[in-house]
């Protein structure tokens, strides 16, 4: 399944919100440098979704704000 996420990287709060059954907005602290922002996403999400962190991954937007991610059963 894949989900489209819109990150917002260096926010004061970590936020999750679904927009709709496939599409996220989410907010991390982390500053979007090495990697950071993208690591704290597939973690943020994976704990929202109640899945392990290694059936999440970003297929496309590694260095975009808006990612499409995939979750793997």
């Amino acid at each position: 399944m894949y989900v489209k996420v819109n990150v917002l990287p260096g926010a004061k709060k970590e936020k999750i919100e679904r927009v709709k059954s496939d599409h996220f907005n989410i907010s991390v602290r982390e500053k979007a440098e090495r990697n950071a922002a993208n690591t704290r996403v597939l973690e943020v999400l994976a704990a929202f979704l109640g899945v392990s962190k290694s059936s999440v991954k970003i297929i496309t937007g590694h260095h975009s704000r808006s990612k499409i991610i995939s979750l793997e059963d």
